[in-house]
């Protein structure tokens, strides 16, 4: 069990050992390296994605997941005239890229103003249909350009809702998460966001993908505020993500000083550049009480896309303490 946050401090350093060390590691030292894959292989991995299908929840602004099989193993069997030995199946999918399970938003993703992150014109960059960028400009803002340092990137978990509830409940549906709460969490846990971190917040929900689809769809939900999103842009994440459709509270809205609707997603995204992940998995990874880690979030490189379905797992040293 991970019990202290000296222990997942410990963890993290040693997953990161492995990723500097291999890299650094010369051809001759071939000791140094079986150490590395030693270390990352005893490693405890945790699954932070549900399983997609059919009845899965999606924003009601996208379209809905579908998947049916274009060939069977009884329909290909024998069609290459070898007496039926080989037959093989495949299937045709249908889904928004930036809305998965998990699922992480593409810098471009979210224009506010009629600008993308870095003033590039919302419009230009998506005037071709091919995809995000394929006129020429603002390419840079596709998720084929997720940046390679943070495939495997040094994470913290902010566990809001233990924290507030004092158990495993989720937070309530009205539940506005604020800047407070996540100093509160992230001192209550005896962790630190460092400047470059994946940051994971977990409000709880994540429960209800499956148990209570509906639920989890609903027009209100827990999640961050804008003066939340704020206190991540200071500490210097560039990752962000949780257990909800939206990552923001919804509704999203705001009425001061103006009227905005989705004010976290322009906050990160269009104004500061930080990738949002939504619909993490994060129960297992609380329950253990594994608040630093390795994130590995490996988006799908596709040229254009506005984002990628995600499947995100944690590394962190095993704890033998027990066995």
């Amino acid at each position: 069990m991970f019990n202290t946050a000296l222990h997942t401090v410990s963890a993290t350093l040693l997953v990161v050992s492995f990723f500097t060390g291999l890299a650094n590691a010369s051809d001759n030292d071939d000791r140094e390296n079986k150490a590395w894959i030693h270390s990352i292989s005893t490693a405890q991995t945790f699954d932070l994605s549900h399983t997609w299908d059919e009845n899965s929840p999606v924003a009601s602004v996208n379209p809905p997941f579908s998947m049916s099989l274009n060939a069977t193993h009884e329909s290909t069997r024998g069609i290459f005239g070898d007496g039926g030995q080989l037959s093989f199946t495949s299937e045709i999918m249908q889904w928004s890229g930036q809305h998965g399970a998990p699922s992480i938003d593409a810098i471009g993703h979210i224009g506010r103003d009629g600008h993308l992150f870095g003033a590039v014109d919302a419009a230009a960059a998506t005037s071709d249909l091919r995809g995000l960028g394929r006129s020429g400009i603002g390419a840079e803002l596709d998720i084929d350009h997720f940046p390679r340092d943070l495939l495997a990137n040094r994470a913290v978990l902010l566990d809001v809702a233990r924290f507030i509830n004092n158990d495993d409940t989720p937070l309530a549906a009205d539940f506005e998460i604020t800047a407070a709460h996540l100093e509160q969490t992230a001192k209550a846990q005896k962790v630190r966001i460092k400047p470059g971190d994946t940051v994971f917040i977990r409000t709880g929900w994540g429960q209800y993908f499956r148990d209570n689809p509906q639920l989890y769809l609903a027009d209100e939900a827990a999640g961050l505020g804008v003066g939340a999103a704020q206190y991540l842009v200071d500490k210097g994440a560039r990752v962000v993500g949780n257990d909800t459709l939206t990552f923001e509270k919804r509704p999203p809205l705001i009425f001061e000083p103006r009227f905005q609707v989705f004010p976290v997603h322009m906050l990160l995204l269009a104004d500061h550049g930080i990738y949002i992940i939504e619909n993490l998995l994060l129960e297992e990874l609380a329950a253990e009480k594994v608040y630093t880690f390795i994130a590995v979030v490996p988006p799908l490189k596709i040229r254009g896309g506005t984002g990628s379905a995600l499947r995100v797992f944690a590394l962190a040293a095993e704890d033998k303490s027990d066995h």
